[in-house]
């Protein structure tokens, strides 16, 4: 029977920097931009100790087979939603107000994206 020994958990050394253990890393939101696409699409999240490892992550993850021209990486601490029961005060008064909407623009042929 092998003595017990205590587990010495070290701080990981990524490039110059002394790291957090894993469990303390933050949550980390993954947005791609796709060849094909304008705009970023959300792909899931990650842990990383900070956004330089993040980004490095999300490359490795999300974009293995050249899938994407783009990422954005933000903490998921970082990001402010508006609550389901606001949806009445934050968008119900754009619906009054038709000139927003796209139906009295005569789009060009030559346009193939907006």
């Amino acid at each position: 029977m092998r003595p017990s020994v205590p587990r010495v958990q070290s701080l990981k050394v990524y490039g110059a920097i002394a790291m957090t253990l894993p469990q303390d890393w933050a949550l980390y939101e993954v947005f791609v931009r796709a060849k094909r696409g304008l705009d970023h699409k959300h792909v899931g999240s990650l842990h990383a100790a900070d956004a330089a490892m993040a980004i490095e992550h999300a490359r490795d993850l999300y974009t293995r087979r050249q899938e994407g021209v783009s990422l954005w990486v933000v903490k998921s601490a970082d990001i402010v939603a508006s609550a389901p029961e606001d949806a009445a005060a934050f968008f119900d008064p754009a619906e009054d107000k038709i000139y927003r909407h796209p139906t009295f623009y005569d789009i060009p042929k030559d346009v193939e994206t907006l």
